[in-house]
């Protein structure tokens, strides 16, 4: 059961938790292959193919493991290697993933993530807990942040406890004074727990829980997260 009486700061997950994801991407990737079709239209036609991407993906992920957590690093790695395998300039793959990166920003909150962060933000200090590439400034929301710490900042992404040991640094608390809320159950629920810290599994979808150990709270709704805690 969740204590809240516990919990002096709070970190959150971004994609899937705050926004859905898979729309932003897709749209980000309809934009990168505008941007490259008047200047690099074999790369443009190449990158529009799902299938193409995941081998670029699985190339880059190969060929430099090291960085397989740094989203943009490896979305402009692939554009670089999509680029190359064409024949066209590696020069446009730059600007080509600011258009990518850019639109990646453009997402569309959950219709209770503004007035819950707004809620949360009262009462706790709160912090960004991503393995994506989206920033919480130029989505809009960064007002309601204390900070925020990515996979590509710590060198290791969820589920491993560096990031979770860094979250609670930044926060300036003890492991077990940090309320993590997140929609996975492996990156987010179960790696908190291992971490040491209480967790809330955000199940917009209305899945079954399907491991052993259980969420300190599970709720439908940013919504239902505030009145638990009472703010």
């Amino acid at each position: 059961m969740l204590d809240a009486s516990k919990i002096r700061a709070i970190s959150l997950d971004l994609d899937d938790t705050l926004w859905p994801v898979w729309p932003t991407i897709a749209r980000a990737e309809i934009h990168m292959q505008d941007f490259l079709r008047p200047h690099a239209p074999a790369t443009a036609a190449l990158m529009a193919d799902p299938q193409a991407r995941t081998q670029l993906r699985d190339a880059m992920v190969s060929a430099q493991p090291a960085s397989a957590h740094d989203m943009s690093a490896l979305r402009l790695g692939m554009i670089e290697l999509a680029l190359q395998r064409c024949g066209e300039s590696e020069a446009l793959a730059p600007e080509a993933f600011g258009v990518f990166y850019a639109a990646r920003q453009q997402v569309d909150l959950y219709a209770d993530s503004a007035g819950a962060l707004a809620r949360l933000a009262a009462r706790f200090p709160l912090l960004a807990l991503t393995n994506g590439n989206a920033d919480v400034h130029l989505v809009g929301i960064g007002h309601f942040f204390v900070g925020s710490v990515g996979a590509h900042t710590v060198g290791l992404p969820k589920p491993h406890k560096a990031i979770f040991d860094a979250a609670a640094s930044a926060l300036g608390c003890r492991h077990e004074e940090v309320l993590h809320v997140g929609d996975d159950a492996q990156l987010d629920v179960l790696a908190a727990l291992d971490a040491g810290m209480q967790s809330v599994w955000v199940n917009r979808s209305g899945l079954d829980w399907q491991h052993e150990r259980s969420p300190h709270l599970a709720v439908a709704s940013l919504d239902a997260l505030c009145v638990a805690l009472g703010v």
